[in-house]
């Protein structure tokens, strides 16, 4: 929808591998030239999925759309811990994977379901006296971080392939993922780390059908504006 000072709505973005949630903004705003865009919910580059953009008169609501549950899909790769607990880090340290039972990784699932405080990781993007924590960590230090109540609302293993682990997980905002990747690797007692992420769903929005990154390089401006949810439509499927 366009309104007197531009595109008004939301775009549903499938995120690449390897790029920042900025960079598909810049990519976004040249395709659709247009400068007011703001994206729900950052995915680290490691991550690909579901990126919610809202353009012009959106860019209000982008709290209300940010605050919604988020289902990821993943692999969490046992015996390996991380500085920045994903794929992404120097592994720090290296044990034996036992041959866990899917019994026996299903129970450590269960303990972190529900309610719970969740320690932030250094490597993210929350402030530590006006300073993001990755940019202390990247300086080797590391600060006294405020644990964080999350909930878990549903998680399932896929597959068990050690020492890989499939899995899918449904939790409220403000969840790391990689750090209950982290969590779970050391409740089993062998470590482990975030190898792989796909952010599935943001409320009630879904990233089937999506516009991928490649799609808003190449497509013409006029089909990429013809994929946007109006306000109205985006009200509608929240249900507001």
């Amino acid at each position: 929808m366009r309104s007197a000072t531009g595109i008004d709505g939301v775009l549903l973005v499938d995120k690449a591998q390897g790029m920042t949630s900025h960079d598909v903004v810049a990519i976004t705003r040249r395709a659709l030239d247009t400068k007011k865009v703001g994206h729900c919910g950052t995915l680290d580059p490691l991550a690909t999925g579901l990126l919610i953009l809202t353009l012009g008169r959106g860019t209000k609501i982008q709290d209300l759309i940010m605050s919604e549950d988020k289902e990821y899909v993943g692999t969490m790769r046992l015996g390996e811990t991380t500085d920045s607990q994903d794929a992404d880090g120097v592994v720090r340290e290296t044990k034996l994977v036992p041959n866990f039972s899917r019994a026996e990784i299903e129970a450590s699932f269960e303990k972190f379901k529900g309610d719970f405080y969740q320690m932030p990781p250094m490597v993210s993007a929350i402030k530590k006296d006006g300073v993001p924590l990755y940019k202390l960590a990247r300086q080797g230090k590391e600060v006294e971080r405020e644990p964080r109540f999350v909930r878990v609302y549903a998680s399932e293993i896929n597959e068990v392939r050690l020492p890989d682990v499939d899995f899918r997980v449904v939790c409220s905002k403000g969840f790391y993922v990689r750090t209950f990747a982290h969590d779970i690797g050391a409740d089993l007692g062998c470590g482990a780390h975030l190898r792989s992420l796909r952010r599935t769903k943001s409320g009630r929005f879904s990233v089937d059908g999506a516009v991928t990154v490649a799609e808003l390089k190449s497509l013409p401006r006029e089909q990429i504006a013809a994929r946007i949810l109006s306000l109205p439509e985006v009200s509608r499927l929240r249900g507001a």
